[in-house]
C-alpha cells in the first residue's frame, strides 16, 4: 500500500512519518506542498508535524491554502484515509476536514514530554490494531495543542464517538492532571463524522523504535496498515 507524506516549508516530522508508514510494510511516497495532484494509486495521506510556513498567522492557517491541499481535501471527501499529526491536525481543522480548533496551550508555554493516551474505541481505521481502554505512551511537542470547539460541536463529537484518544494517567484514568494543554474533555485525537480523517496532537511516529524510549506508536501505524489491507 502507498501512503503519501506531505512536506510543507517548516515540516520537521516528515521523515519520521515516512518511517512510521513503512515500518508496517507500506510504501511511503513523498509529496510536496506545491503539488497540484496526488499520485494515482495512493491509499492514504499523512500530514506530518512541524511548523508549516513558520506558523505565521496561526498554526496551519497558511498550509491550508497550499496547492496540494485541494487534492487532499478532494481525496478525503471521496473517502480516502487522511491522517494529521500535530501540525497536521491543525491543518485539518483549518481546512474544515475536522471540527474544532487547536489554540494556545492553557499554560501558555511549549510542552515537550511523554504523555499517556487512552484508546477510546477500536472500530476505526486508526485504532483497529489496538484494544479499547488500553494506554499508550506517546510524546508531544506543541505550543498550540489545546483542542477547543463550541459546546454544540463538542456534544456532536462526543455523541458520534469521534474521539479516538484522550490524555490519561498511566492507568487509564481521565484526570485534569493528565491533560498537558487544557484540551476540552482531555481530547487528544478525533475523526471526522465519516471516520476516514483523523487528527491527533501526540506524535506516534516518534514512538516507533526502542531507541526512542517507546514503540507504542507502531500500533497506530499498524492500525492504518490493517485498514488499508482490508480495502
Amino acid at each position: 500500500m502507498k501512503i503519501g507524506v506531505v512536506t510543507f516549508p517548516g515540516s520537521n516530522c516528515n521523515a519520521d512519518a515516512e518511517f512510521g508508514a513503512t515500518i508496517t510494510g507500506n510504501t511511503a511516497v513523498r509529496l510536496w506542498h506545491k503539488d497540484t495532484s496526488l499520485p494515482s494509486g495512493l491509499d492514504a495521506v499523512i500530514l506530518p508535524g512541524g511548523f508549516s510556513y513558520g506558523d505565521y498567522l496561526r498554526t496551519g492557517a497558511i498550509a491550508r491554502f497550499s496547492p496540494i491541499m485541494q487534492s487532499v481535501i478532494a481525496f478525503a471527501n471521496d473517502g480516502g484515509i487522511v491522517f494529521g499529526i500535530c501540525n497536521g491536525f491543525q491543518i485539518l481543522c483549518e481546512s474544515g476536514l475536522l471540527p474544532g480548533a487547536l489554540i494556545r496551550n492553557e499554560g501558555l508555554s511549549f510542552v515537550c514530554k511523554d504523555v499517556h493516551l487512552r484508546v477510546e474505541r477500536t472500530n476505526s481505521p486508526f485504532t483497529g490494531a489496538l484494544t479499547a481502554g488500553s494506554v499508550l505512551r506517546i510524546p508531544i511537542a506543541h505550543g498550540e495543542g489545546r483542542f477547543t470547539a463550541p459546546a454544540d460541536v463538542i456534544n456532536e463529537i462526543e455523541g458520534n464517538n469521534q474521539v479516538l484518544y484522550r490524555y490519561a494517567t498511566s492507568d487509564g484514568s481521565i484526570a485534569a492532571a493528565a491533560n498537558p494543554n487544557g484540551s476540552i474533555n482531555n481530547i487528544a485525537g478525533i475523526t471526522n463524522a465519516r471516520g476516514n480523517v483523523m487528527g491527533m496532537m501526540p506524535h506516534p511516529e516518534r514512538a516507533c523504535d526502542p531507541l526512542l524510549g517507546s514503540t507504542d506508536g507502531v500500533s497506530v501505524f499498524a492500525s492504518l496498515a490493517l485498514e488499508l489491507s482490508s480495502r
